[in-house]
């Protein structure tokens, strides 16, 4: 594959009840985008928007963010789903040969929807969506089913909603930074078996953008170049029925694509550090055994041991994570930016000491159908 680098990254804070418009969302991150590569709009060859028009309440929700997206006289088009698959597709643009640069935009409100009326709405029509199901309820059952294989507990789950929460400290965009404990996590409100509020991920709203480019494109941009050494991804069934929810087939696989590109032969060793799409506390140790950390049914030793903290031996979401931030669609673009950070030695107080070689990870459809991962390194 033709190498293609992220050279500019931006993002909102993410809060909830965001007065700002989704234009304005938009033109913010696009914004700090181009400020960071040392570019204008005109350096843009073209752009990708990322949205949902159930999320936005108006059809054909890209054509509305289009010129806050610097998008007037280029080639756009349009992703419905994470912002990690933006991206993607924001590469293969590149990769097509028609253009040697894109603008990748991600945004959404998620406190101007009902969010379990629009996620119920993600299921069959026939025969599911009757039964009331929706994002939460399914997380629950998978949770539920993890435990069961793995031997995991509610505690380590907590586990994970106390690191996640306590990074966030460290980072200015993050909307719920949080000094908690395990005791705290297991006395918040249930709120679907297992699962209790601080297992879950809030409702918030927010935008992020990323500037992609080829060796050719590169002369146009101030910053040094984050390579994009490996992507991949993977889908598993839409039905949750067909699935073994207490595993990640779909994970495993975009990984091991992944990692053969990437030259990484034992992730915990190879990698310096982590962003994992954590929308539920319970996802993160699944997600360890997906991506090769720990093996399968073993995610939680990780989390007692405390490797995967600040200083251990793979830190995972430094950032906080999307348990701590989580507009939907933007939230995996938002790894990716803070893998970038990372590899640069911008993070801030949250920086991994030394890190070059990290990894962004996004997920699609109910608990995590579709997978994207990405490694990236300077």
């Amino acid at each position: 594959m033709s190498k293609i680098a992220i050279v500019g990254v931006g993002q909102t804070a993410c809060t909830r009840s965001k007065i700002d418009t989704f234009e304005e969302m938009v033109f913010e991150a696009a914004s700090r985008a181009l400020a960071d590569a040392g570019a204008e709009v005109g350096d843009i060859d073209n752009v990708v928007t990322v949205s949902n028009d159930f999320w936005d309440g108006r059809t054909i929700s890209s054509m509305a963010v289009q010129e806050a997206a610097g998008s007037w006289g280029k080639d756009v088009s349009t992703v419905e789903g994470d912002g990690t698959f933006g991206a993607l597709y924001g590469m293969m643009r590149i990769l097509s040969g028609s253009f040697d640069t894109t603008l990748v935009v991600s945004h959404m409100k998620g406190s101007e929807s009902i969010m379990n009326l629009i996620t119920n709405a993600m299921f069959d029509p026939i025969y599911q969506r009757g039964l009331g199901i929706d994002a939460t309820s399914a997380a629950a059952l998978q949770a539920r089913s993890y435990m069961t294989m793995s031997g995991a507990t509610e505690e380590d789950f907590a586990r994970v909603s106390v690191k996640n929460h306590g990074n966030a400290k460290s980072n200015p965009y993050a909307q719920l930074p949080m000094k908690i404990t395990v005791g705290d996590v297991m006395a918040s409100r249930k709120i679907a078996e297992p699962l209790k509020l601080l297992d879950c991920s809030p409702i918030g709203d927010g935008a992020a953008a990323m500037v992609l480019s080829n060796k050719k494109g590169l002369k146009r941009f101030k910053k040094d170049p984050v390579w994009i050494k490996g992507v991949a991804h993977c889908s598993d069934a839409f039905t949750l029925g067909y699935r073994d929810l207490a595993k990640s087939r779909a994970l495993k696989e975009a990984a091991k694509k992944a990692y053969k590109m990437a030259g990484i032969k034992n992730p915990l060793k190879d990698l310096d550090v982590a962003e994992v799409y954590d929308a539920y506390s319970y996802m993160e140790l699944m997600w360890y055994e997906g991506l090769g950390f720990a093996p399968e049914g073993k995610g939680y030793e990780l989390i007692r041991e405390n490797a995967t903290g600040m200083k251990g031996e793979l830190p995972v979401n430094p950032s906080g994570g999307v348990i701590s931030s989580h507009p939907v669609f933007v939230a995996g673009m938002l790894r990716l930016i803070e893998a970038t950070l990372q590899v640069r030695g911008e993070a801030g107080k949250r920086q991994v000491k030394g890190a070059k070689t990290a990894l962004a990870h996004g997920i699609n459809g109910p608990c995590g159908q579709a997978h994207c991962v990405y490694v990236v390194g300077a």
